[in-house]
């Protein structure tokens, strides 16, 4: 199963990926980050590492590691 992680101060809110996320395990968070932008994060679940989050992310804010 992969890992992933979303660094929420860096993340600017523009949910690309949410919008590319196959599986639809990234989700914009009710909070707000230091920025002062509502960031995503990974809310879990079978993530397929296919890698399409981080090559939107304009901010390089997210890490997907495959642990298989």
């Amino acid at each position: 199963m992969a890992e992933t992680k979303i660094n929420r101060e860096r993340c600017k809110g523009c949910q690309l990926c949410v919008a590319v996320c196959p599986q639809g395990l990234i989700v914009l968070d009710k909070s707000l980050n230091k920025r002062g932008a509502q960031p995503v994060y990974f809310k879990g679940g079978k993530c397929t590492a296919c890698g399409l989050c981080f090559q939107v992310c304009p901010e390089c804010c997210i890490e997907v590691f495959n642990n298989e």
